[in-house]
């Protein structure tokens, strides 16, 4: 434990297979990326960020919470994508007096994402993802901050990053910002949603985030693989976004996009997430 008596762990689930018969453009299976649950400990209590997707998932990290010795206090999550909050009730329940809780227009987010489940989740993951009531509380009826052991973990709303009506978790004490997706490491992103000024509001989010100063920062999706700066992820998922915008101009086809993508990101993973990218900006072009 350091001197102030705050630590963090990052727990991430890697990238699942999906139940879906098309292949990506290269013979490779469709697959979930991976995605980052953040831990942060104090000397007796913890706050988890951004609980998983799957069951299977959710049991990992509720058995590291459980290892950690620590009561867990509260369950936040920065936005409503299901793979960040699926499995925030099952795991609550594993917890006595653990709180749930996000933004209120992350909660009406979350009441969408519900309505969807069975026609998009449940499909290309049968069989494997909780039950997922929206319990949440809205973190506005707490200040916008999470109290952990006298340290104050701040809730910034940043607007629309992958999706709308995102957050991000500002912990000082720890120089540390839990970003969810609005910054990305070494992973393909989530373009689904880009459309329509949303490449130029996610940068917006990205500024927010950067003006906070931190030197690490959780990204929502990240190779295990890398550290937490933040200087270097914040540029990373900056000049993504630059270049998907540059090839949307040039490149006449989904595949197209895809390729030049793939040739620019090399190493990046679950390139799942760039055709499905591809697919949904290029819907409607001839």
């Amino acid at each position: 434990m350091n001197a102030i008596g705050l630590t963090y762990e990052v727990l991430v689930s890697e990238t699942i297979p999906l139940a879906l018969p098309d292949l990506l453009p290269d013979g490779d299976a469709r697959t979930w990326a991976p995605v980052s649950t953040t831990l942060i400990l104090g000397r007796d209590e913890a706050v988890l960020v951004d609980p998983p997707l799957t069951a299977a998932q959710a049991d990992v990290v509720a058995e590291r919470v459980q290892a950690s010795g620590r009561k867990l206090t509260y369950i936040f999550s920065t936005h409503a994508h299901g793979d960040h909050w699926f499995s925030a009730a099952s795991i609550a329940e594993r917890f006595p007096g653990a709180q749930v809780v996000a933004t209120a227009s992350t909660i009406e987010q979350m009441h969408r994402a519900a309505q969807t489940r069975a026609g998009f989740w449940d499909r290309i993951l049968p069989g494997q993802i909780p039950d997922s009531p929206v319990t949440g509380t809205a973190v506005e009826e707490l200040g916008n901050r999470i109290l952990l052991e006298g340290h104050e973990l701040r809730v910034i709303e940043v607007g629309h990053s992958d999706t709308d009506d995102t957050s991000v978790l500002h912990v000082p004490d720890l120089d540390l910002v839990v970003a969810g997706d609005v910054v990305y490491d070494g992973v393909h992103q989530y373009l689904v949603e880009s459309r329509d000024g949303g490449l130029d509001a996610w940068r917006h989010a990205i500024d927010v985030v950067e003006a906070l100063g931190a030197r690490n920062i959780v990204a929502g999706h990240k190779n295990r693989n890398h550290d937490d700066d933040a200087e270097r992820q914040i540029f990373g998922t900056r000049r993504y976004l630059d270049d998907a915008e540059e090839l949307l101009k040039v490149e006449p086809t989904a595949q197209g996009f895809y390729e030049a993508m793939a040739q620019r990101y090399p190493d990046h993973l679950n390139r799942s997430s760039l055709w499905g990218s591809g697919q949904a900006l290029y819907a409607g072009h001839s």
